[in-house]
């Protein structure tokens, strides 16, 4: 049995993100799709005295209506300075500050980002190796791409030599699963009930921030505020 999950990059996505790569065998990032404004793919929220706040990544999109996320571009530099500026004011009193900085701030002063897909991709890889997640992440363009919005999502998956393809909950509401069922592959929907609470900063918990929040907070023992990353076997 091998489970597979294709997901669109996202921005320094929330813990659940994280916690459905480690549910699966095989994480493809599927970055053909068309970009979409307004969405996670260059934005998250952290957690302020103010309340919740977006760090955004600004893109060029002028003109591009029908680019997809691997095509979109970063507009500029600056951006990185103002992030990590908002990430160190409003968490630099976390327990784990200072641990999580010191791989995760080289990112923001690099100034050599010129890709979406690219960032979110880099930034995707330095939180699971922190959190010890070593489901493989593959992209997209790395297999044959059918038509068909489900074809093409059940077709992946059997590229991938996948029996079982896990989905977000989200995608209930366009996925066929005959599609699916037709070429023998179990469709499965993932839960993101049921996290427990943590210690963090600023108030009224709130779930669905960036994992930045958790490990900042939590730091090693963030696995233990997950489900799956803390459940994995070591090297599957």
């Amino acid at each position: 049995m091998k489970k597979v999950a294709i997901l669109q990059s996202n921005y320094i996505p929330w813990k659940g993100y994280f916690d459905l790569i480690a549910a699966v065998d095989e994480f493809i990032l599927y970055d053909d799709m068309q970009y979409t404004r307004r969405d996670w793919r260059n934005r998250n929220q952290i957690k302020t005295p103010q309340g919740v706040v977006w760090l955004t990544v600004p893109v060029k999109v002028k003109g591009k209506y029908h680019q997809t996320i691997r095509e979109t571009e970063i507009d500029g530099w600056d951006w990185a300075a103002a992030h990590w500026k908002s990430i160190v004011l409003n968490y630099k009193k976390a327990p784990f500050f200072d641990d999580i900085a010191n791989f995760l701030e080289p990112i923001y002063q690099r100034e050599n980002h010129r890709n979406l897909s690219a960032l979110n991709r880099e930034l995707l890889e330095i939180v699971c190796r922190y959190l010890g997640i070593t489901t493989p992440i593959t992209n997209s363009w790395d297999y044959l791409l059918v038509d068909g919005k489900s074809e093409r999502l059940a077709d992946l998956c059997l590229q991938a030599g996948g029996t079982e393809y896990i989905s977000g909950p989200a995608a209930k509401d366009y996925i066929e699963e005959r599609a699916f069922s037709d070429r023998g592959l179990k469709l499965s929907w993932f839960d993101y009930q049921g996290y427990p609470e943590y210690s963090q900063l600023w108030g009224e918990f709130v779930h669905g921030v960036t994992v930045l929040d958790l490990l900042f907070n939590c730091g090693k023992d963030s696995p233990s505020f997950m489900r799956y990353v803390a459940t994995r076997p070591k090297g599957n």
